[in-house]
């Protein structure tokens, strides 16, 4: 590699999931995250039609994320730095992790790390950046270490439970809530389909 080479992965800008060296990408996330708790690197970007300070407020609030995160069962929050998870895993069970906040930046970034005894180790951030009059990009970087390694990680992916897809689908969820006010599902309700029977 040349120095030229390794001055782009320096100054690369582009979410750290992204890039084209994984192994430098996990060793910068785990320096950028502060108290990095993992060794599988997933990142998510959207950019949602919503003020900047909105988003960060609204995320800023953990009891909202059961809104559009699909595994949470509920966060807990107990004081300004620190919250109780509950999340759905494979096979009906759940797994509990505490969660400390590493960084904040009003209107810009959430950074967290789980405490010693987690579940599932992990640690990440939320970034939230001015895209002009498209709204905000939101970048989700998260680093975790999934339950039984590699073959939890098979197990995950099988029931959709694996962080990388949910990510995804969280983030398509709260663009959906915050442009909206909604979450499209094409699933119907129970009460829909009693509707349709009567």
């Amino acid at each position: 590699m040349s120095d030229t080479d390794s001055q782009a992965i320096v100054h690369d800008d582009a979410p750290l999931s992204t890039s084209k060296h994984p192994n430098d990408a996990v060793d910068r996330a785990t320096t950028e995250l502060l108290e990095a708790k993992g060794d599988t690197l997933i990142g998510r970007t959207v950019t949602i039609n919503r003020p900047r300070a909105e988003l960060f407020a609204y995320w800023r609030n953990f009891t909202n994320l059961s809104s559009f995160m699909d595994n949470i069962v509920s966060v807990d929050v107990r004081d300004a730095k620190t919250s109780h998870w509950v999340v759905k895993a494979p096979g009906g069970k759940t797994v509990e992790w505490d969660a400390v906040i590493t960084e904040e930046k009003d209107g810009e970034t959430i950074a967290w790390a789980s405490t010693e005894g987690a579940d599932v180790p992990n640690s990440g951030r939320i970034d939230f950046r001015d895209a002009g009059a498209r709204g905000t990009i939101v970048t989700a970087t998260i680093v975790y270490d999934p339950p039984a390694g590699v073959v939890g990680k098979v197990i995950a992916k099988l029931f959709q439970r694996e962080p990388a897809i949910q990510a995804r689908r969280d983030l398509r969820r709260f663009k959906q809530l915050m442009e909206t006010g909604e979450i499209a599902t094409a699933s119907r309700t129970r009460k829909q389909l009693e509707e349709e029977k009567a």
